[in-house]
């Protein structure tokens, strides 16, 4: 139980969690065969008008379906098509009309408006979408409440695994639903991955709070993780409000919005933590949290310098307690520090305290870097606030897979 109200956690669930959303996916022969799971378009709709909400790359280069989809984010929407393996990035008037298609296609299988329809895809920049294979395939998608999972697995690229997470939130007013999957696991340093995240839910949010909501959980959480330093060009977060639980109108003054941001946050937060330990070729998820900073932004820009940093992504995989590439990291982060105040920890591990380097077990620290999960604590004690980013180490893998990402 939090304050008023209590999340419980629903296994096994994640887009179609909420009521009134349905999924589905079909094998479109957009990916290579080489991919871990073979479905690549997959289908979102809500069975009443939803409202939309939406984050976007801040990339110049934008793909097609981010120049459709920000277009008509904000207002009521029905369905999201989504596809993998071909990005539709740097595809000129072609792409753009292929976007636009993929929307009409969605459509008319489903009998809606094609302005009601979003439109997302991630993977090989340069190409254009295969679009008689598409035309073919979006009849033959089948939509079901069960259909989330893989419409979950049809968003993925290099993933390794798939990324979902479902809620039910119990308030004063009554219950509703949120879940959520999202795939990324190459060129993930968000500032809003490639990443893609879709959330529904079915209380009924103000359009306004639900944009606001979903601005402030990307920038705690998705825009705080990195995996190469590489911002995508399709980054794209949906949430879809529509309604169907009874409960609300939430909104920025009702008792149910500690409740909504609550919830939207734990599932931005898992998604996003689940992409960081899922970067390619990692075998270690890290969290940084920096707490004493003079501001929130100063906190998140320290974490996320320390947690982007190569040299200490590659210290983790070597099982190195090298605390030097934190120092250097945050001290070119550009953040306010007085080094006599800075303490650094690794775990348990006190690395350095008040400006000066402490004595510690080296063997104990490096067995401490064989665990699946890393903390690096580190205190600027100049102000209250406080921070966290996630990571993923950096490994020959990692240069293996994308050496050979397109042959």
């Amino acid at each position: 139980m939090t304050g008023s109200f209590r999340l419980e956690r629903l296994a096994g669930w994640g887009v179609t969690a909420a009521s009134g959303f349905l999924a589905g996916a079909t094998y479109a022969g957009i990916k290579g065969e080489h991919a871990a799971f073979k479905l690549d378009l997959g289908l979102l709709y809500s069975e009443v008008p939803a409202d939309s909400a939406g984050m976007f790359t801040t990339s110049r280069i934008p793909g097609q379906p981010v120049k459709v989809s920000r277009a008509r984010v904000g207002r009521p929407v029905r369905a999201v098509i989504v596809n993998s393996g071909c990005a539709n990035v740097a595809t000129g008037e072609e792409g753009l009309h292929n976007a636009l298609e993929m929307t009409q296609l969605a459509a008319a299988k489903l009998g809606i408006d094609p302005m009601e329809v979003l439109v997302a895809s991630t993977g090989v920049i340069g190409t254009q979408l295969p679009m008689d294979r598409i035309r073919a395939a979006v009849p033959a998608i089948v939509l079901s409440r069960e259909g989330g999972a893989d419409f979950a697995r049809a968003i993925t690229t290099t993933d390794s695994r798939t990324k979902e997470i479902a809620f039910e939130v119990w308030t004063g007013a009554g219950s509703f639903r949120i879940g959520g999957a999202a795939k990324g696991a190459g060129m993930i340093h968000p500032n809003m991955a490639t990443m893609l995240a879709f959330i529904t839910t079915d209380a009924a949010v103000a359009p306004g709070f639900l944009q606001a909501c979903l601005r402030d959980a990307v920038e705690a959480t998705f825009n705080q993780i990195d995996i190469d330093g590489d911002m995508s060009t399709s980054d794209t977060v949906f949430l879809l409000a529509n309604g169907t639980s009874g409960t609300g109108p939430v909104d920025a003054g009702s008792p149910a919005a500690e409740a909504f941001r609550t919830a939207l946050n734990e599932v931005c937060l898992h998604l996003a933590r689940e992409i960081a330990r899922d970067g390619e070729g990692a075998q270690h998820l890290i969290q940084v949290t920096v707490g004493g900073a003079r501001s929130l932004a100063e906190a998140r820009r320290a974490a996320r310098a320390v947690a982007s940093s190569v040299s200490l992504k590659a210290a983790v995989y070597g099982r190195d307690p090298n605390w030097g590439r934190v120092v250097a990291a945050l001290g070119a982060s550009g953040v306010d520090l007085d080094e006599s105040r800075l303490t650094i920890r690794l775990g348990e591990f006190t690395l350095f305290r008040e400006g000066r380097p402490v004595p510690f077990d080296r063997e104990a620290a490096r067995r401490y870097l064989e665990s699946p999960e890393i903390e690096f604590a580190i205190s600027l004690n100049l102000g209250p606030y406080q921070a966290s980013a996630w990571a993923s180490d950096l490994t020959e893998e990692y240069v293996r897979l994308n050496s050979v990402y397109t042959t």
